[in-house]
């Protein structure tokens, strides 16, 4: 058995409210669901981002909870990759420098494809990337 496609992808984050106007009003991702204080999801493309409050996940279930997920969470800056064409990597270039969000790494990866870097809220490493740089 091998899966076929990543379903979701979580970061963790130190300021939840941040977070979520940051990849809703920055990002133009959709809310997909929220609880406040420990979460808030997104819709992106087949797939959905899911950003944690650390704190609050590592924390586990009361031996009654209709959903049993366990703890879990990290602490520090992730890392998450958005597929980008390299036109789209264009307009996320004049759309971020229009929202005063400075690009941290801007590069032609030597197998070919181009990435753009930059920091959320939480200092999390956000790349915009052309499939290629997989062979994709």
């Amino acid at each position: 058995m091998t899966p076929s496609a990543i379903l979701e992808s979580a970061l963790y984050v130190t300021d939840l409210q941040a977070a979520e106007q940051f990849y809703s009003d920055v990002l133009g991702l959709d809310p997909l669901g929220k609880v406040e204080g420990r979460h808030v999801f997104f819709r992106c493309g087949n797939g959905v981002l899911l950003l944690f409050n650390a704190e609050a996940t590592k924390i586990p279930p009361a031996p009654d909870a209709r959903l049993k997920v366990p703890p879990h969470g990290t602490v520090g800056e992730g890392h998450l990759c958005f597929t980008a064409s390299a036109d789209e990597i264009v307009e996320w270039r004049r759309h971020l420098a229009a929202r005063n969000i400075a690009i941290e790494s801007d590069f032609e990866w030597p197998q070919g494809g181009h990435s753009i870097y930059i920091r959320d809220p939480s200092g999390n490493s956000i790349e915009f990337a052309e499939p290629r740089i997989w062979g994709l």
